[in-house]
């Protein structure tokens, strides 16, 4: 079976350097952001320590992506009022407009990507990625 498991890891390491840029390049958007921009949508207001940690990347990371999206006038960071340390940010209106096209996109590549699997084929590899990522959060 060791060669089965290293074409395994092989696999694994294959499809996590290739989906997030073939994913940008579609949908116009890395999927970290997309994923601070869909935090960003189910709340008002957010402190980015709060959100750092719902989207579960190190500060420096979360601090680069709200820059770039600041800049592209998708949210918005000001200090809280009552504490001048936490820096609170929130979705603009453009970046409520743009997160829809966005989902739009990521549903179009995610069946892109899987197109030719069977619905049951589908429940299998749910079921043996959440088995590998329990693995992960045990190793």
């Amino acid at each position: 079976m060791p060669e089965e498991e290293e074409q395994i890891f092989e696999l694994l390491q294959a499809l996590n350097k290739g989906i997030s840029p073939k994913f940008e390049r579609c949908a116009g958007i890395s999927p970290t952001r997309l994923r601070l921009l869909h935090e960003l949508f189910q709340v008002a207001e957010i402190s980015q320590i709060s959100l750092q940690k719902e989207v579960d990347i190190d500060a420096a990371a979360v601090t680069r992506h709200l820059k770039g999206l600041e800049e592209n006038g998708m949210i918005s960071r000001r200090n809280n009022p009552a504490d001048n340390r936490v820096t609170l940010v929130s979705l603009t209106e453009q970046g409520r407009e743009k997160i829809l096209s966005y989902k739009e996109e990521k549903i179009r590549f995610l069946r892109s990507l899987l197109t030719g699997f069977e619905e049951q084929e589908l429940k299998v590899l749910i079921d043996m990625l959440t088995r590998l990522q329990q693995n992960i959060n045990l190793l």
